[in-house]
């Protein structure tokens, strides 16, 4: 039979090995997966937290996802998905060159032998260039460093987070993806991470609950005239001294307290204490963008648009689907009324179940999946939380502890207990794969995630601590306490929501500097131009 003159060889552009609908469906799976980080997080970040953070929180988010791309272009994608340098760790090098970038895409380490040496399974060799798998991968790094900063929203010293993006997606981000998917041991063990379970997930949640323990040294900016106010009257709060600073009465001197926290510190009490979204419609829209990401994240994990990619989209939004309907309906039993901030969560913790095993389970097991999704981490977040010393003292602001690291590790173990065997021999290096419910070698099979697991675990714990440590010597981790009490204005000089004239009247002696809408604008002298607008109380 013809072959189709679009399917032809089109040198140089399209060469022999080129698949169209592979290639395409890779980039549009790429861009869905960026999406979810940018805007998707972007917008969820800021608006499910207090509006003085909205900022703060979206440009977290925002030069996370930048940073990672430069990163991983220069040094960071070879280290995860090139040639081994330890059994956990590739070699690292840039992705630049177009020698590079326009062969057809491999993961040289893929290759599975039998214990006899012949193969078992060929090297991974996408019909597609190699900038569509480094772009691909980029994504997934990106959307695991974000939702690490889920977990110090509201407090961690920007400056600080701007160094320990990049030390942590090399040190510790590239080690687990080289481990289960770029040929590392746990990979050829036989270990099943579908799409990023154990190394976005598990990863993410234990590097952010650690990253919301450890230590700093905090250096705070406090008036002169207050602090020894502060000596005379005890009970005089630093917010009214603090106040009185910022409209200029008092000057500033740093003082180091040499107090040391057990965390990178907690938020403000008062934050810890009321801390509700700013805007849930737009929370939601973020939540949306994340869901329907969720199909490019995990129907591209096959690397082609095949059979097992199809399978993967539908039981992704099963579980999701299930998941939230079991959050909700729980909040409805114990708490009387339906929150939309437990839907998101009840969706996050289903898409996040679902990812190590999306692509290898029945879509019973999706449901079955979901159910356990939406209740375990929901009984972890709302009975087990309050009732556990170390999780009351860690201040993990948006309880990605439980929606990620605990939720990825409960899908690990499911797939290990319902991985199909005829779904595994689809993908999975190690044919003879099955999940535990399967009989046979299956028990193996549960024992290799919890190991798998344990090592994720271990290794973000050890790695992030001392990238902290290590910042911490040169940056204070945590804000000080003014830009705490004031938020996104003291961090950066803006505001969310600095909408001029917002339902006000005009006042001459408020608004008299503008003085016609055609006329140039000329602030009266001394006039400091500060994005400070007129917040919008929501």
């Amino acid at each position: 039979m013809a072959i189709p003159e679009a399917y032809k060889e089109h040198l140089p552009a399209g060469p022999s090995w080129l698949n169209k609908g592979d290639n395409g469906w890779q980039l549009t799976a790429a861009t869905l997966v960026g999406i979810q980080s940018m805007p998707g997080l972007v917008i969820l970040y800021a608006s499910i937290v207090k509006k003085k953070w909205a900022v703060n929180s979206a440009f977290m988010a925002l030069y996370a996802f930048a940073a990672v791309l430069i990163c991983w272009v220069l040094v960071a994608y070879r280290m995860a998905f090139g040639d081994k340098l330890l059994p956990f760790w590739g070699k690292g090098a840039p992705s630049l060159g177009q020698k590079f970038l326009i062969d057809q895409a491999e993961v040289p380490e893929s290759t599975h032998f039998y214990d006899n040496g012949t193969i078992e399974t060929q090297m991974i060799k996408p019909f597609y260039p190699m900038a569509s798998l480094v772009y691909f991968q980029f994504t997934f790094a990106a959307i695991t460093m974000i939702l690490l900063a889920g977990s110090v929203l509201g407090r961690m010293n920007i400056k600080a987070w701007m160094a320990f993006v990049p030390l942590w997606l090399i040190f510790s981000y590239t080690v687990g993806a080289f481990s289960l998917w770029g040929g590392g041991f746990l990979f050829h063990w036989g270990v099943i991470d579908y799409s990023g379970g154990y190394v976005i997930h598990l990863s993410s949640g234990i590097a952010g609950f650690t990253a919301a323990y450890w230590v700093s040294i905090t250096q705070h900016l406090v008036p002169i005239s207050s602090e020894v106010a502060l000596k005379r009257q005890p009970n005089q709060s630093f917010k009214k001294a603090f106040v009185a600073q910022w409209h200029g009465t008092l000057p500033l001197v740093a003082r180091s307290r040499g107090r040391k926290n057990s965390k990178v510190g907690p938020r403000l009490k008062s934050d810890r204490e009321r801390f509700p979204p700013n805007n849930v419609l737009l929370m939601l829209a973020g939540a949306g963008l994340l869901w329907m990401g969720w199909s490019g994240f995990n129907g591209g994990a096959p690397y082609a648009a095949n059979i097992d990619a199809s399978i993967a989209v539908l039981n992704t939004n099963i579980c999701a689907a299930t998941s939230l309907l079991v959050w909700t309906s729980l909040d409805v039993v114990f708490f009387g009324k339906p929150s939309v901030i437990g839907a998101v969560q009840g969706m996050m913790t289903g898409l996040v179940c679902i990812t190590p095993g999306a692509g290898v389970v029945q879509s019973w097991a999706a449901i079955v999946m979901g159910i356990l999704s939406g209740s375990i981490p929901w009984f972890s977040m709302m009975i087990l939380h309050k009732k556990s010393t170390l999780l009351q003292k860690v201040d993990n602001t948006l309880g990605v502890f439980h929606t990620h690291a605990v939720a990825g590790l409960l899908g690990g173990l499911l797939t290990g207990l319902l991985a199909e065997p005829a779904l595994c021999r689809l993908i999975l290096p190690v044919t003879n794969s099955r999940g535990a419910f399967y009989g046979g070698n299956g028990g193996v099979q549960l024992l290799k995630q919890l190991v798998a697991a344990l090592f994720v675990i271990g290794w973000n714990i050890v790695s992030t601590t001392v990238i902290l440590l290590v910042i911490k010597i040169f940056i204070p981790l945590r804000m000080p306490e003014e830009q705490l009490m004031i938020g996104d204005d003291a961090v950066h000089g803006e505001e969310a929501y600095a909408l001029w004239g917002d339902g006000e009247k005009y006042d001459p002696k408020k608004h008299g500097w503008h003085t016609s809408l055609f006329a140039e604008e000329r602030p009266p002298a001394g006039f400091v131009n500060r994005a400070t607008g007129v917040t919008v109380n929501l």
